[in-house]
C-alpha cells in the first residue's frame, strides 16, 4: 500500500464516528450503519481522484452517506420500539411474541458515535438525539425529511449546505424541515435526564438500581420507577407501564432473573447495563443489555435487548462472569 493510499484512508477514517452516528439516526440500526459507513468509504476510496474540492472531504462524504442510506430505506422499512406498535399490555394479558428482528430498533454503543472530548453543547446534543425514543421518533419520518432534520437540527449545517447536499432547493429544504419538526412534535419523544457525565444523584440513583435488581427487592426497585415507568423486551412486542405490571411481570414470568448481575455500560447516550443470569453450571451467563431513560431524579425506561448473541459483542462486553 502506498504512502498515498495510507493518507487518503487516514483522511476518510477521521469521519468514520461521526457518520456512523448520521447512519445510525437515518436507518436505527447499529449493524446497518455500519456497513452503511464502511460502503460509504469503499464508495469514496475508489472515487476518490474524482473528488474536485469544490466541497469539503467531509461535505462529499456526506453526500455519499445520504445517498447510501436513502438506497437502503427505499424498501420502505421502519424500526420501531414496541411501544410504537401498541398500547401497553396489562401483566395478567401479557404473553411473548417475537416479531421479525428487523422490525426493531437497535441499540448502539455511545463510543461507536459520540466524539470524544468536544464542545460540551456538541456532544450534549450528540447525545440527546441518539437516544432511544428520538431515533424511534425519527423512523416516522420520510427518508429525505429525515436527512434534512438531522443535517440541519443536529449537525447545525446550514439550508444552503443542504440543499446542494441533497441536489435540491433551499425553499425545499426549509419546507422539508418544517413538515419534519411538525411531525417529530407529534411523536412527543419522551425527554431524559442529560447524563454526560452521571451527576452524585444519578450516580446513586444507578447504585440503588442495581442493589434492588441484583437483591430482586421489588419493593425497592418500585421506589426508583416512575408511576408510569414502562418495559420492553425486543425481540418480543410485549410492552408493560406502570408499577403493579412491571413488578407483576417481575415476581411471574420474570422471575427467572431473580439471582442476576449487573454489569454497567453505555448505550445511546444513556445509562446501560450487561444483564448476567445465573447459569445452572456456574457462573452467570448473558441475559439482556437494558438501557434505562432516566428522568427527574427515577428510572422511566428500561428497555431488555435479548438477543444477547448480537448485542454482547457488539458492546465489549464479557462472555460470561464468574461466581
Amino acid at each position: 500500500m502506498s504512502d498515498t493510499t495510507v493518507a487518503t484512508t487516514e483522511e476518510l477514517d477521521k469521519y468514520r464516528r461521526e457518520l456512523t452516528g448520521y447512519c445510525y439516526r437515518m436507518l436505527g440500526s447499529s449493524f446497518e450503519a455500519e456497513d452503511a459507513v464502511q460502503d460509504t468509504m469503499v464508495r469514496a476510496w475508489k472515487a476518490i481522484d474524482s473528488f474536485e474540492g469544490r466541497s469539503s472531504l467531509r461535505s462529499w462524504l456526506y453526500r455519499i452517506a445520504t445517498n447510501v442510506c436513502l438506497d437502503a430505506l427505499s424498501a420502505g422499512n421502519r424500526r420501531a420500539r414496541p411501544m410504537d406498535l401498541s398500547g401497553p399490555t396489562p401483566v395478567a394479558q401479557a404473553q411473548l411474541v417475537k416479531q421479525p428482528e428487523i422490525t426493531w430498533l437497535e441499540p448502539i454503543p455511545d463510543g461507536r458515535v459520540m466524539p470524544g472530548a468536544g464542545d460540551p453543547a456538541e456532544t450534549a446534543m450528540g447525545r440527546e438525539t441518539v437516544r432511544l425514543a428520538f431515533v424511534a421518533a425519527l423512523q416516522h419520518l420520510a427518508p429525505r425529511q429525515r436527512a434534512v432534520l438531522i443535517l440541519r437540527e443536529v449537525l447545525a449545517w446550514k439550508a444552503s449546505e443542504v440543499a446542494e447536499l441533497l441536489d435540491t432547493s433551499v425553499a425545499s429544504v426549509n419546507s422539508a424541515l418544517q413538515r419534519a419538526r411538525a411531525a417529530i412534535a407529534a411523536q412527543a419523544p419522551a425527554e431524559s435526564d442529560a447524563a454526560d457525565p452521571l451527576d452524585e444523584e444519578q450516580q446513586a440513583l444507578l447504585e440503588r438500581y442495581v442493589a434492588a435488581f441484583e437483591g430482586y427487592d421489588m419493593e425497592a426497585l418500585t421506589a426508583l420507577l416512575h408511576e408510569d415507568a414502562t418495559m420492553s423486551m425486543p425481540p418480543f412486542d410485549l410492552w408493560l407501564q406502570g408499577h403493579e405490571n412491571i413488578v407483576g411481570w417481575m415476581l411471574g414470568v420474570g422471575d427467572v432473573c431473580r439471582g442476576s448481575r449487573l454489569v454497567p455500560t453505555v448505550a445511546n447516550g444513556s445509562p446501560a447495563f450487561a444483564h448476567y443470569h445465573p447459569d445452572p453450571e456456574g457462573g452467570y451467563s448473558p441475559w439482556a443489555l437494558i438501557v434505562l431513560e432516566l428522568r427527574d431524579g427515577k428510572v422511566a425506561g428500561m428497555d431488555f435487548f435479548l438477543d444477547t448473541p448480537r448485542w454482547f459483542p457488539l458492546f465489549e462486553l464479557p462472555e460470561r462472569l464468574e461466581a
